[in-house]
């Protein structure tokens, strides 16, 4: 199929045009031969009426600043999470106890405190990448298609024909945003509010679109 806007050829099973957002509804049909067009205009009738045609509101791309904010909502909610988590931790655990004897003073040989230290920050570390990975995961594939944070701004997450991503795809780019952390300067964010379609790094990793409802 092609697009009746732009003219770029998109799958059939898209919703949208990948590279202009008209909707797939509008696509055009490769073009017919001058013979077969001559012979469809012959058998139509001379009083036919054309249908009424659906429209549809077009798909706009989350720029950077609209996701600046999500990813700021959103960071307050995982904190509100990770410091629920924490607290359960260290209330199941003998980790409180033991790092407050360290604090204190306490008779603890040093490679005891190292290693009571050490575990404690793994731990800490581990949590804030669990909590931070189904947080986003979990949402971007669910049906909202959105984290709190995006939903709030009328954002969403998509592939790259439109279509709801999965799990595995949703926890790709989460992970991919480590590789987009890991650029000077945030450039890697930046490139969401450059590119054509918006993408920062790790969406262009992972195949991925932030797209906004108007």
């Amino acid at each position: 199929m092609y697009c009746s806007k732009c003219g770029n050829q998109i799958s059939a099973a898209a919703s949208f045009c990948p590279a202009c957002g008209q909707a797939v509804s509008s696509a055009a049909p490769a073009s017919l031969s001058p013979a077969a067009s001559n012979a469809a205009v012959a058998a139509t009738p001379a009083y036919s009426v054309p249908l009424p045609v659906a429209t549809y509101p077009r798909v706009f791309y989350a720029g950077f600043w609209y996701r600046f904010v999500a990813f700021l909502i959103d960071g307050l909610l995982r904190a509100v999470a990770f410091v629920f988590l924490l607290i359960l931790l260290l209330s199941l655990t003998s980790a409180g106890s033991n790092i407050q004897g360290i604090a204190s003073g306490d008779d603890i040989p040093d490679h005891i405190a190292a290693l009571i230290t050490g575990g404690f920050l793994a731990g800490l570390f581990g949590i804030t990448l669990l909590v931070s990975w189904l947080y986003y995961a979990l949402f971007e594939c669910s049906s909202w298609q959105a984290t709190p944070g995006k939903k709030m701004l009328n954002l969403y997450v998509t592939d790259l024909d439109g279509r709801s991503i999965t799990f595995a795809r949703a926890s790709g780019r989460f992970f991919a945003r480590i590789i987009t952390s890991l650029i000077p300067l945030f450039f890697g964010y930046i490139l969401a509010g450059i590119t054509e379609k918006r993408q920062a790094l790790h969406d262009i990793i992972a195949g991925c679109l932030v797209l906004r409802k108007n």
